[in-house]
């Protein structure tokens, strides 16, 4: 039985992989979704304070009072931040790193270090009212949809859970300086349909930190694969499993 930890992106909550959960659970494995602090039924906490620090915080936590040990460990969007610092601080409790259409840092980068057109979000919420708060994002083009899901009863229900974001989980930076973390194997899975403009990836080295082969996959989807294509979204995790 291996441990998968998903760990959710910007505005969402621990519920965006609820049609995942059951379908690893029901292939042995365990399967944890929390949401982190300021989503989902933590909404309530989201502050001005509540920043990248606070949500490594929230998966050290979780992993280290379970006594969690060869964690999969899977970052969506900006959830790769997430989990390359957690991992940065317990090295030894994780067997994989998984980006899941995520930003993919280095060493003392912000959301807006990988991905600049996110200085914009950080723009926008300070010069809002209440000088913090990013708002999620809204439907795009019609391919692109909301988040990716283009279907109108999926799209519906997700919007019904995404929550303001704090500004200071765009401007944290990720803390990657511990040279064990490199050992962790590390695998992407990539959707690209209706990628939006503006958003571009950063290619992934042939080569991961660990000197083996990058392990790079595709789904046919847009970004929210979890509600679009979670069978196959599975099948590509418990080949990690």
């Amino acid at each position: 039985m291996s441990t998968y930890l998903l760990v959710h992106g910007a505005w969402h909550s621990g519920q965006c992989w609820e049609r995942v959960v059951p379908l690893l659970a029901s292939a042995g494995h365990r399967a944890l979704a929390p949401s982190l602090t300021g989503h989902g039924d933590r909404a309530h906490l989201l502050s001005r304070d509540v920043g990248l620090d606070t949500h490594v915080d929230d998966i050290v936590r979780l992993i280290t009072d379970e006594n969690l040990t060869d964690v999969i460990l899977v970052g969506h969007s900006y959830a790769g931040l997430v989990i390359s610092s957690a991992a940065n601080r317990i090295p030894d409790r994780i067997a994989h790193l998984v980006y899941l259409d995520a930003m993919v840092p280095q060493d003392g980068e912000s959301a807006a270090d990988v991905m600049p057109i996110t200085q914009d979000l950080i723009d926008g919420a300070l010069r809002s009212e209440s000088g913090w708060r990013v708002p999620p994002l809204l439907e795009m083009e019609p391919l692109t949809g909301l988040f990716g899901v283009t279907d109108p009863a999926d799209a519906a229900w997700l919007r019904t859970t995404l929550s303001d974001q704090s500004v200071r989980c765009l401007q944290q930076p990720v803390r990657l300086d511990n040279p064990a973390v490199n050992t962790i194997p590390r695998a992407h899975i990539h959707c690209v349909v209706g990628e939006p403009k503006g958003w571009p990836r950063r290619p992934v080295p042939p080569i991961q930190p660990n000197g083996t082969p990058s392990q790079v996959w595709q789904l046919p989807t847009g970004h929210d694969c979890m509600i679009t294509m979670p069978s196959e979204l599975t099948d590509l995790l418990l080949k990690l499993g």
